[in-house]
């Protein structure tokens, strides 16, 4: 999907709030752990090295990111960890809002920022991106539900729960401006994406309106109160994401040297399958510098 947007964690039956703590990242099995790289490491500057490195990610987005029994796991946790054993790195990973992620690796907060990040043009200008995975936007609703979903002006004529700062919301926002004025498209974001699914699931919202593999997974967990409604629109990268400092951009480097060799070694493609997400995997990573690919 083209957008931030991230799949928080669905719960949505059970109305559990989404969980906002810091955990430290675990190792998965040993397929899906990687295995340091000398070669790779040498490229991680010296201002990375000999600290924990803070990661910052929005853990409401299942499979990519959510708490699980207070741990945070997903797709996307355990890439990082593997990217971490990779470049013999230590990493944290912490559960904060989507919408401040971005800021904080300008301020300095984070070293990184891990969330099913749609790499797009506007964000290019805050940070660098490191490419690695690749997903549409999707859209899910009650099964019960009869509209159909062709792509963003069949919204008009409905309400539409998003999650703030990403894609999706400005997407909505964008095709609101377009609608007809007897068919108005309403759109409703909240702080995470727990709290736009539980609007789609007590009816304040029509559809929920996210990141593909994330509308895929709600509407899995859901036991049949959600279905997914059209096919993914607006396929697009992923990217994680650095400072735009220098040692931001050689960090970035080191990131994307990493990545292709958990895709040469096959973690990579364990770690998708753990997931069920292996149909937005990529066969070699692309780094995103001041707009310029490479």
């Amino acid at each position: 999907m083209q957008r931030l947007t991230r799949f928080r964690q669905v719960l949505v039956m059970t109305g559990v709030a989404s969980l906002m703590l810091a955990t430290s990242v675990t190792a998965g099995a040993s397929s899906t752990s990687g295995k340091y790289n000398a070669a790779d490491a040498k490229l991680v500057p010296s201002a990375y090295k000999g600290k924990t490195l803070q990661v910052a990610t929005d853990a409401t987005y299942a499979p990519d990111e959510y708490m699980n029994n207070g741990v945070m796991t997903g797709f996307d946790v355990q890439l990082m960890y593997a990217i971490a054993k990779t470049l013999g790195i230590t990493v944290k990973e912490n559960s904060v809002t989507f919408a401040t992620i971005l800021l904080g690796i300008g301020d300095g907060r984070y070293a990184i920022g891990n969330s099913s990040f749609t790499d797009e043009k506007s964000r290019e200008k805050q940070v660098n991106f490191v490419d690695y995975f690749q997903a549409g936007e999707g859209i899910y609703a009650k099964s019960s539900t009869t509209a159909a979903f062709t792509g963003l002006k069949s919204l008009c004529g409905f309400t539409v729960a998003v999650e703030s700062g990403t894609t999706e919301q400005s997407d909505a926002k964008k095709t609101a401006k377009t609608c007809p004025s007897n068919k108005k498209l309403t759109y409703l974001s909240y702080l995470t994406q727990t709290e736009a699914d539980l609007a789609v699931s007590s009816g304040r919202a029509t559809f929920g309106f996210l990141d593909s593999q994330v509308a895929g997974y709600v509407a899995s967990q859901s036991k049949g109160v959600f279905k997914l409604v059209g096919k993914a629109i607006e396929v697009a990268p992923y990217g994680i994401a650095t400072s735009k400092s220098t040692s931001g951009k050689q960090f970035a480097k080191a990131i994307q040297a990493a990545i292709k060799t958990l895709i040469a070694n096959g973690t990579y493609g364990a770690i998708l399958k753990q997931y069920g997400v292996t149909a937005g995997g990529l066969t070699s990573s692309q780094i995103v510098l001041n707009g310029a690919i490479s």
